[in-house]
This record gives structure tokens, sequence and C-alpha cells, in this order.
């Protein structure tokens, strides 16, 4: 790629200064713990909503999906599909109950914290579990958005790839540490709106160009017609149910993603969810299906093949717009990056400030202490995840996945049903989160292995979330419900409240 001009340069600082504004501002507003993990639960609807999609896409949305629908065209409408009803079924069926029950149970502010607190369990053992589950999946999710980052002020700045990660780490940690959850979540809504425009932005004027959708679509025909089928790949084979359900599957991992849980949590009012699941839907899907387009808009407007296909966005947007319009729309790839990281920082930073250090210390802290051990942790998790990343050779999407998949199976199923079931118990709790991270971890060795079968193609997340499941049900069965009357007088109290 060609050396950046001094105007895109230009726009690109004014996007960081625009950041570290917004994270001295929300310093000012940050006085306790609670305000650092969850904004005082005073987001709005559409802060809450934006910052959710933001801080969830990251930057495959922009390199690692439109470079899919570039090799592969509308197959990647299943994986579009399945996000959407995610999305959907992640806001309607958890958003409510998790903002009411977690308030209602002390003020949890952790997912681990709100397992412990729902089940009144005295033992030490689901909440450390849940707590370790959230640093190991994450800690490799932190990684890979810093490798992204690398990669990308690699290639499109020049900048030597250990400089670029540590540039990144180093902005990432200023508002993140010192603005805690309101620097994240308005730095999310600026950047989920920026990576909107850029994703609406490349499709729109290509496919003018092209005279409008139709003419767009037969561009797209003569280069290969088997990308507008959405039930075949690119050569022309029918996909299997195996893989659709595999594609589909994703959406399953929404409901163990703790910094998307987290906005739930800190919308100001119960009663403004449903706004809130209207913008965060239609937000979402709009990105994904732009993300697609601007996939095949390559196929179209681009002479060479790339060789790497994820950078089909960096390539159109260096070909297309002037250097302005570049800069900014570069840097909404360093925002998607940026607006997932930093989400996943900070959640990492509570589990260990609320939830496990004072397990450690066997005593309980001050909100002054857990504000100061939360930003401890997110300069320690930073610098551990940089580590990490300092192999540029990792394969992004792949570790992406894995940790997506960990989250969702280990910690969605256990969380979802907290929620409906009354008499669930923790001992089953404890059982969905070990059997659906154990059956992710277990499913990815033997999908790797050589004598593999082809069963083990299928996603990791719909086997790991169907066994916790499961194990949940018969746990909880065979232990029999809950009898503990604190337990099942507090859920009727906050049942009552819907």
């Amino acid at each position: 790629m060609p050396p950046l001009s001094a105007s895109t340069v230009i726009a690109f600082i004014v996007y960081v200064v625009i950041v570290l504004a917004i994270g001295v501002y929300a310093y000012v507003r940050t006085k306790n713990a609670s305000d650092y993990f969850l904004g005082g639960r005073n987001l709005s609807p559409a802060v809450a909503a934006i910052s959710a999609g933001a801080s969830d896409m990251s930057g495959w949305v922009l390199l690692g999906l439109p470079g899919y629908a570039y090799l592969a065209g509308l197959e990647a409408f299943w994986i579009t599909l399945g996000l959407t009803l995610g999305v959907a079924a992640n806001w309607m069926l958890m958003a409510k109950r998790l903002r009411i029950y977690s308030v209602m149970l002390d003020d949890a502010v952790t997912v681990p914290s709100y397992l412990q607190r729902r089940f009144a369990d005295t033992k030490p053992w689901l909440k450390m579990i849940s707590g370790l589950a959230i640093l190991l999946f994450f800690l490799f999710y932190v990684g890979s958005g810093l490798i992204a980052g690398g990669k990308l002020f690699n290639a499109v700045f020049g900048l030597d790839y250990t400089v670029a990660v540590f540039s990144g780490v180093v902005l990432i940690l200023f508002y993140t540490l010192f603005g805690g959850f309101l620097a994240v979540s308005w730095t999310d809504v600026f950047q989920g709106l920026l990576m909107l425009t850029a994703l609406i932005a490349v499709p729109v004027l290509v496919i003018g160009k092209a005279g409008g959708l139709g003419g767009f679509g037969d561009q797209v025909a003569t280069v290969n017609p088997e990308l507008l089928n959405i039930f075949t790949n690119a050569k022309g084979e029918s996909l299997s149910i195996l893989e659709i359900v595999s594609l589909l599957g994703w959406g399953l991992g929404y409901f163990g993603l703790p910094h998307v849980l987290a906005r739930f949590k800190a919308i100001r009012s119960a009663d403004e969810v449903g706004i809130a699941t209207a913008i965060g839907v239609s937000w979402s899907f709009v990105g994904y299906l732009m993300a697609i387009l601007v996939g095949l808009c390559g196929t179209v407007y681009l002479a060479d093949p790339l060789l790497d296909s994820e950078r089909v966005f960096i390539e159109l947007t260096g070909l297309i717009f002037h250097p302005v319009i570049a800069g900014v729309l570069l840097a909404a790839i360093l925002a998607a990056i940026m607006s997932t990281v930093d989400s996943q920082l900070l959640v990492c930073s509570a589990t260990l400030a609320e939830d496990l250090y004072p397990m450690l210390v066997k005593q309980s802290l001050t909100a002054e202490k857990r504000l100061q051990i939360g930003r401890i942790a997110v300069v320690a998790l930073a610098l551990l995840a940089t580590v990490l990343a300092m192999r540029p050779d990792s394969k992004v999407l792949d570790v992406v996945s894995y940790a997506w998949a960990g989250l969702g199976a280990s910690l969605g199923p256990a969380i979802l049903l907290s929620l409906y079931w009354r008499g669930m118990s923790a001992a089953g709790a404890l059982a969905g989160i070990l059997v659906g991270g154990g059956t992710v971890i277990i499913w990815e060795a033997l999908g790797s292995a050589s004598y593999s079968s082809d069963i083990f193609d299928l996603f990791s997340l719909v086997p790991g979330f169907i066994f916790a499941l499961i194990a949940i049900f018969l746990v909880t069965r065979l232990g029999g419900e809950t009898e503990n009357p604190e337990v099942l007088e507090q859920f009727d109290r906050m049942r009552n409240t819907l």
C-alpha cells in the first residue's frame, strides 16, 4: 500500500485526540468502583445499544467478515443471520431480567458475583470457576485484538510490528485505565458510528458507480455467479447442513459475552430496554449486511485478486476516497479493534477486583480499594495480552472463534437458565460452566487432530452450548432443585418486578 498522505495522517490524529478527550472527561465523572465498572448504571438506551454492538463486533467486522464474503460471497449470509438472531435473542431474553436481577442482588457488577448471589452460594467454586473462565478465554480474545491492531498499523503506517502493538496498547490503556466504563462506552458509541459510516460508505459508492444493485449484481455474476447463491460455496458446491448450522451457531455466543452483558446491567432503566433492543438489533444487522457488501464490492472493483482477503476494506478505501476521508475510514478499523479490547480489559479487571482478588486475600475491600485494584488489573492484563500478541504470524480469526465459543458455551447457558428457572441449583450452574467450556476445549483439540471425523467440523460452540444445557438440567434434577427459602423468595421478588 502506498505511503499515507499528510492529510490522511492528520485525519487519523484528530480521531485519536477525540478518543483521548473522551477518556479525560470520563475520568472526571468516575468517582467509585460502580462508576468505573458499570458507569453508575446510568447509560441511555442508545449508548447501551450501540456500545454493546461496537464492543462485540471488533475488527473482524471490517476485516474478517468482508474478507470472508470476498472469497465466499453470499455464503456469509448464514453467519450474518445467526449473529443477528443472536443479538435479538440476547436483548429480548436477557437484558431486562439481568438489569433488574443484578441490581436486586446487592448490585452485582460482574457475572461471577451475579451467579454467586443468585444462588446464595456459600462455597467458592462457582464464583471462582466462572471468573477463571472469563480470564482464560478473554486473555486470548484481547491478545487477538492487539495482533489485529499491530497488523493494521504495520500494513497501513509502515510501523514496526512491535511498535505498532505497543502504540495501540498505550492508547487503549489511557481511556480504559482512567475513564473506566464511561470512557469505554462513550468511545464505543463514537467508534461504533464511525464503523457503521465506513461500512456504508464503501458499498454505497461502489454500487452507485455500477448503476445500482441490479448492475452491481450483474458485475458480481460476471466474476462468479456462485457468489450470489446462499446455498452454495464459491465453487458451486452445495452447503451441507453441518456447515449451515455451524455458521448460524455463532449467534449462541452472545449469551455468554460478559462485555455485552455489562451493557444490559448498566442501562439506566429496565423500562428502556425495549428501545435499546430496537436500536441494537437494527445497528448490528445493518453493520453485518454492509460488511458482506464490502466483500462483494472487492470482487468487482479490485483489478487483481488479493493475497490476503482481509485487506479488502483497506484496499477499497485507499482506491476510492480522498486522503482525508480515507484517514477517517481507516481509523474506523482501529476503532473496531479498540472498542472490543477496551471492554474486554475492563471485564477482566472487574472479575479480578470484584471476585478473585477478595477471595485470594480473604477479606472484603472498600469501594476505593476495588477501584485501585481494578486499575492495576487493567495494566497487568494489557501487558500479559501484549506478550501474547508478540506473534504476528498468529491467526486472529482462529483465536477469536475459540474465545467466542468458550465464553458462549461456558457462561451462556448458566446465565440464561438462571434468569428463568426458579429451582436451578448452584451445582447445576457450575456443571454447565465446566461442561460447556470443557467441550469447546476438547472439541477444538479433536477437530485439529489428524484422525478427526467430519462431525468435528461443526463449530464447537454448538455442541458446547447443548451439552452445557443438558449438564445443568441433569445435575439440578439429580441433586434436587434448590429448596433454599432465601433463594426462592429472592427469585420470586425479582420476577415480580418484571
